[in-house]
């Protein structure tokens, strides 16, 4: 076995057969292609190799800290990734998984990294998981010029605009209509002109606007928590309220009042924890779809910054650059506040035990997170 990689300089060009070298050699390395990626496994380690780019479905350089593998993954390189004993008789979670990136002049080395998180599924009939999807944290951060060679920046396409928001204190039907179907693209052309169901006619007519852009954009009604289709809405426990939202996790929901009488327009919205007193949101019902949607934008994009803990001071720098949304906070167990700017959705959580504040910021293109301007935060995960 070579020293190769092991004293070259880190984010230096290799050789192929010295990034084989660290997994053991090419005698006992097993070589399996996933994703557009190559990945070695052998009694040393573990190799991922992926190209240079930065596409969405394609294994590669996520971040300066991380690098996303696609699979679906074949039972040995799961196995490996995940960790556990297989053919080698050790721990495979102990092994170190060394990264490359394939450019035109030949292999970067990276460096090593660790799994930090896993998305798996079984097979109908039973069996091991597979591993779909995986982010390998590398070790060493990559440094902004190191990042362009791996993930060179693509063209940023046109942006979603920031029109929604003048509407928010004349017409929140209108900005909730356009911030929608501008920032999800339509995925279906539906055979008919858009009309509101008749089964929804009995509820507010603020949520009957929410179902027609839902008809080309599932997504509009959640990826994260839901608000539930029209033919789904049912009254709480208690026959008090009309639940038309509900958490991912079941934990709680959002009611309205029930009446027999014709709907109220815009209603109050309640929050309800199943055995907590429900609590009002301070937005009626058509500024809540509309926290609601930002929130959900936000959760659901693909390019994200994460951080917590942060000071007032904090906050104040990293949202003066953008617009805040004229609306009261949002959920009762943490106030949570929205700012925008075009192609992005950053919201504010008011953390209530320590005065510190959390931060979510979602983007549809990587090029929308730079918006966010450069500061002394420690981000949990940052895609810019």
């Amino acid at each position: 076995m070579t020293d190769g990689v092991a004293t070259t300089e880190l984010w230096a060009l290799v050789e192929e057969a010295e990034i084989e070298a660290l997994a053991g050699g090419p005698a006992d390395t097993q070589r399996f292609t996933v994703g557009g990626a190559i990945v070695l496994l052998g009694p040393s380690g573990s190799a991922v190799i992926t190209v240079a780019g930065d596409a969405l479905g394609h294994s590669g350089v996520w971040s300066a800290e991380e690098v996303r593998q696609v699979g679906p993954a074949p039972a040995p390189v799961t196995k490996r990734l995940l960790g556990g004993p297989e053919a080698w008789g050790a721990d495979e979670s102990s092994l170190p998984t060394h990264l490359a990136v394939r450019l035109a002049e030949g292999l970067l080395y990276l460096g090593t990294g660790r799994l930090r998180h896993a998305e798996t599924t079984r097979p109908a009939g039973g069996g091991e998981p597979v591993l779909e999807s995986c982010l390998l944290r590398i070790h060493t951060r990559l440094s902004r010029p190191v990042l362009e060679r791996v993930r060179p920046p693509r063209p940023a396409p046109d942006l979603p605009d920031l029109g929604w928001l003048e509407h928010v204190n004349e017409d929140r039907a209108v900005a909730l209509e356009q911030f929608v179907t501008g920032w999800y693209p339509a995925v279906e052309q539906p055979q008919h002109p858009s009309s509101v169901p008749a089964g929804s006619r009995s509820l507010p007519g603020s949520l009957q606007q929410l179902y027609l852009p839902a008809e080309q954009r599932p997504d509009v009604l959640g990826r994260h928590n839901h608000i539930l289709p029209w033919h789904e809405v049912l009254t709480d426990p208690l026959g008090a309220l009309l639940v038309f939202g509900v958490e991912n996790q079941g934990g709680f929901y959002w009611g309205l009042p029930w009446t027999l009488d014709e709907p109220e327009d815009d209603p109050a919205v309640w929050f309800c924890e199943f055995d907590e007193k429900p609590i009002a949101e301070q937005e009626p019902l058509s500024g809540f779809l509309l926290q609601f949607s930002l929130f959900e934008a936000a959760m659901s994009a693909h390019y994200v910054g994460l951080a917590d803990s942060l000071s007032d001071r904090q906050v104040q720098q990293l949202t003066a650059p953008l617009q805040r949304v004229p609306l009261r906070p949002f959920w009762p167990q943490a106030h949570t506040r929205f700012y925008v700017a075009p192609g992005l959705v950053l919201y504010v959580g008011d953390a209530v035990d320590d005065g510190k504040f959390d931060l979510w910021a979602g983007a549809t293109h990587r090029s929308a997170l730079q918006a966010i301007p450069e500061s002394d935060v420690k981000w949990i995960r940052f895609d810019g």
